[in-house]
C-alpha cells in the first residue's frame, strides 16, 4: 500500500511540475530585439502541396536553408529578409518521387541548385505582416507576397541567442517558373506553408 501511495504521489508531482515554467518564445512584439539575425537552418522549413490529378494532395518539403533577417521594432517597415533554399534540401515521402522532382522534368537541380527569396517591402500590422519580395526558382524571378505572423520571440535556452520565429503562407503557380510538367492533370497552383526561425 505504501508503495502504491508513493507511486501515486510521484505521478501527481510529475504532472504538476512542468519542465519549463513557460515557453521560451512568445508572440509578443515587445520581446523582439533589433538587429541582424541568421536563419536557424535546423528549424526552418517550407512545406508545399499540389493537387495530383484530382485524386490526392501531394506534399513535400524544403529545408537546410540559409539567409538573414534584419529588423528593428521601432521601424518595422525597414525589415529585410533574404533566404537561400538549396534544392538538395528537398524531400518527399518517396525517394523515387523526389528523384523525379530533381530531374529535367521539374526542378533541374543540377542546372539550378538553389532558389532564393529577397524581400522588397514589409507592411506590419501588430503581430502580422505582408512581406513582398522576389522569388527566384528554376532560373525565373517572380514577385510573391507572404502572409506572415510572429510565432514567438525570446532567448533560446539552448543556444542562449535572441531568437524570433515566424509562420507564413503564399500560393505560387508552377507555370510562372517553367515547372508546368504534367499540366493540367497536375494542378498549377502550389500552396506554400513556411515556418522560419532566426537567431542573432
Amino acid at each position: 500500500m505504501k508503495k502504491l501511495l508513493a507511486a501515486a504521489g510521484l505521478a501527481v508531482t510529475m504532472i504538476a511540475t512542468p519542465v519549463l515554467a513557460q515557453m521560451p518564445g512568445a508572440p509578443e512584439v515587445s520581446r523582439v530585439a533589433a538587429g541582424t539575425y541568421k536563419v536557424d537552418g535546423h528549424h526552418t522549413q517550407v512545406v508545399w502541396s499540389v493537387n495530383h490529378m484530382g485524386f490526392s494532395i501531394l506534399y513535400g518539403m524544403f529545408g537546410e536553408m540559409t539567409g538573414s533577417l534584419t529588423l528593428d521594432p521601432a521601424n518595422p517597415a525597414g525589415a529585410k529578409v533574404s533566404i537561400d533554399i538549396p534544392m538538395s534540401g528537398m524531400t518527399t515521402t518517396s525517394a523515387a518521387f523526389t528523384k523525379h522532382l530533381q530531374s529535367k522534368d521539374f526542378f533541374e537541380v543540377e542546372k539550378y541548385p538553389s532558389a532564393k527569396f529577397v524581400s522588397t517591402s514589409v507592411t506590419v500590422d501588430g503581430q502580422n505582416a505582408k512581406i513582398a519580395g522576389d522569388l527566384t526558382l528554376h532560373g525565373v524571378t517572380k514577385p510573391v507576397t507572404l502572409d506572415a505572423k510572429l510565432t514567438g520571440a525570446g532567448t533560446n535556452p539552448m543556444s542562449k541567442a535572441a531568437t524570433v520565429g515566424f509562420s507564413a503562407t503564399t500560393t505560387i503557380k508552377r507555370s510562372d517558373f517553367g515547372l508546368g510538367y504534367a499540366a493540367p492533370a497536375v494542378g498549377d497552383e502550389v500552396k506554400l506553408k513556411i515556418t522560419a526561425a532566426f537567431e542573432k
